[in-house]
């Protein structure tokens, strides 16, 4: 098998040449009337600005840290390739999600063009574009574990279990670039949605999307900045951090070359079953909601079911019939599907929670506040109930019983699994935010109102995706997170024990305890901190579009422009600003509690951080999904339509929401995912120079 990690390479190419076909499939498709390529070059100019002013803060952020863990080689506390890994890791990740932002700002006025001849059009021309996210950020991701793993092999002549407790750390630069992306690109949208929002819907009573409105462009790129730059970032970190875990888990299980070579298979299969799934996504004519929801849902089943296929005679080849594993890879395959679908229950508005929440509104926003409260705390128990369950099984079907290090290893098998067909699963999200701005085009040209029901059907949709793919990004994110804890619990035992320290991971060690309480608060001060970012950078959005709603004569009767630019340097400003403080303690908090507490304290750290991050996100991302689809909902014409008291009060509760579901909830999967790779990249710091 050691000759046999080319695959990897291959895997790369075929995902890579998929996504470049479906760009310029988008591309091929005109951009529409002169007014709409206006308002979509508004979109690209806005949306550039911030992704070169963030790229520019963050590589300040990366030139320091590559100073630091250079200096830490030289001193021999990391690996002498952590450095250039770090580099890039953070450069493959920034680099997936400005793809996945340039080709959405080139798709959304080419959808709202597309939607103007029919509903199958729009949709296959934002799901296209959308796949080029999703297998722009595999392809990359493979590319980058193949690259480093035949330099480390072939270059250095390493051997399997260097590589593997190597190649672990490799994954703080992608985590890191994640996180900023998500932060700054989550306070950047929902400041601009939440302002845009506030002054035009509630004060002033214009519609959403609405060009008098000066915030609207500004909501436009947000739309692409946080939810798909951030998203593609978010989950390539996800998808490389399975994947360096499970390496990592094959040496100490006894696996050897064929347990590293595993995962790198099942990756590979699961991009070819992405491909094929990808060509059943098509509809019909005035489809509903159900029938959409169903067209995604079949192309990302029957990419599941491919892979799930194919992997059974591979796993038996690779592994010499331990068909245990197989059934880990299946329990994180079912697991993500599962975890998809109960997101889905609890925020489309197909179903009994979302449809519930629109009828509170009937008595006020503070019956749908509570309401939405309500739904998302009950939401959090399936996907955690699913996790535990596929954790339990994957443990003990690759032989935890018999070999803890090897049922780990199942674990970790079962993240790769879940995320194997990310190109597709990623795709019918990142499809969400073009179908989105797809509407606004279409209503800021003044298109045909059919145009706007077919757009406004394709962005219901986007926004039931988009809660679909943030459970399973946070799915995905808590078996990625465990199967690094455990890394770094091997990675801190073998350190621990050469340095003659102790091993005390029971909950009666103190240290411990107050590792596990630390990392709980450090999920609620997170998720503060970066709700209360939003609320200063909507702030002065609120503020300036009043100024010019007052200052600014004609607006509201249509004869004067707007300053669109200004409302996008505040929301860009704000957001990098803002960003700074959340994205530094997910650094800072685990080094220093270790330097204090020891590696004991940090895995219960780990712990309080995980089990607290995965659920608080849960809980915020399904609240703010209900609360957006009852608006939506209602808007449809359900109750008393748009306009009405019902309207209103369910515009309150989206407002509330858009925080929770853009910007704290699933930046929380990141946070649980970066105190791992961080802790295990010092683990030699902190076992040498902790005070306990």
């Amino acid at each position: 098998m050691e000759n046999m990690f080319w695959i990897g390479i291959l895997g790369a190419l075929i995902a890579l040449c998929f996504a470049y076909a479906q760009s310029r499939k988008v591309m091929s498709y005109s951009e529409g009337t002169p007014p709409m390529q206006k308002i979509a070059e508004a979109i690209r100019q806005g949306a550039n600005a911030f992704l070169k002013r963030q790229y520019t803060s963050v590589l300040k952020f990366f030139i320091a840290m590559v100073i630091i863990l250079a200096l830490l080689a030289i001193a021999g506390l990391v690996s002498k390739f952590v450095p250039f890994a770090f580099l890039t890791g953070g450069c493959f990740s920034a680099l997936a999600g400005f793809i996945g932002m340039k080709i959405a700002t080139s798709a959304n006025a080419r959808t709202a063009n597309a939607a103007s001849e029919s509903l199958n059009k729009g949709l296959r021309v934002a799901f296209s574009s959308g796949a080029v996210m999703g297998f722009t950020v595999v392809g990359l991701g493979l590319f980058d574990i193949s690259l480093w793993f035949h330099l480390l092999k072939y270059v250095f002549r390493a051997d399997s279990f260097t590589i593997g407790t190597t190649m672990v750390m490799f994954g703080m630069g992608a985590s890191a670039m994640a996180l900023f992306a998500r932060v700054g690109g989550g306070i950047f949208t929902k400041a601009a949605d939440v302002g845009a929002d506030l002054v035009g819907k509630v004060e002033a009573g214009i519609p959403e999307d609405d060009h008098r409105n000066p915030a609207v462009i500004a909501d436009n790129v947000g739309d692409n900045v946080g939810d798909v730059a951030g998203m593609g970032a978010d989950l390539y970190e996800s998808y490389v951090g399975a994947i360096l875990a499970t390496l990592a888990l094959s040496t100490t299980a006894g696996y050897g070359w064929a347990g590293m070579f595993l995962p790198l298979a099942i990756a590979v299969v699961g991009v070819v079953s992405s491909v094929i799934g990808t060509f059943f996504i098509r509809t019909k004519e005035d489809a509903d909601q159900k029938a959409l929801l169903k067209t995604l849902r079949t192309g990302t089943y029957i990419a599941a079911i491919l892979a799930a296929v194919i992997a059974a005679p591979l796993t038996y080849f690779i592994m010499s019939g331990k068909m245990g594993i197989y059934v880990a890879i299946l329990c994180g395959l079912a697991a993500g599907c599962a975890i998809g679908y109960f997101t889905e229950y609890f925020t489309s508005e197909t179903y009994k929670p979302t449809k519930k929440l629109a009828d509170a509104s009937e008595t006020g926003p503070a019956t749908v506040i509570i309401g939405g409260i309500s739904l998302g705390l009950v939401s959090t128990s399936a996907p955690i109930l699913i996790v535990s369950a596929a954790v339990l099984i994957s443990f003990f079907a690759a032989g935890g019983a018999a070999s803890f290090s090897q049922g780990l290893y199942g674990i970790a098998i079962a993240a790769v699994g879940m995320l194997s067909t990310l190109g597709i699963t990623l795709a019918t999200d990142a499809y969400g935010p073009v179908a989105d701005n797809a509407g606004g085009i279409a209503q800021m040209a003044d298109l045909d109102q059919k145009v706007r029901e077919r757009t406004d059907a394709l962005d219901s949709l986007g926004n039931t995706t988009a809660a679909t793919g943030k459970g399973f990004a946070i799915g995905s994110a808590a078996l990625t997170a465990l199967a690094l804890l455990v890394s770094y619990v091997d990675i801190a035992s073998v350190k621990m024990t050469e340095a003659g320290k102790a091993v005390d991971l029971s909950l009666v060690n103190p240290t411990v305890l107050i590792g596990l309480f630390i990392g709980v608060m450090l999920v609620f001060v997170f998720s503060a901190l970066t709700m209360s970012s939003v609320q200063s950078a909507a702030q002065s959005i609120v503020v300036e579009v009043r100024r010019q709603f007052r200052e600014i004569a004609g607006i509201m009767e249509g004869k004067a422009d707007p300053d669109y630019a200004a409302c996008v340097d505040l929301c860009t400003r704000g957001a990098l600003k803002e960003m700074v403080l959340p994205a530094s303690l997910a650094v800072i908090v685990p080094i220093v509690a270790g330097l204090i507490l020891g590696a004991n304290g940090v895995v219960g750290l780990l712990c309080g951080t995980t089990v607290a991050g995965f659920a608080m996100a849960v809980f915020m991302s399904n609240s703010g999904g209900a609360w957006d689809n009852a608006k939506k909902f209602i808007e449809s014409g359900y109750l008393n339509g748009k306009g009405s008291d019902e309207h209103k009060a369910a515009v309150i509760g989206d407002t509330i929401g858009d925080p929770f579901k853009d910007t704290s909830g699933p930046s929380l999967n990141i946070l649980i995912k970066l105190v791992s790779t961080v802790s295990i990249v010092f683990a030699s710091l902190i076992v040498k120079f902790s005070i306990l």
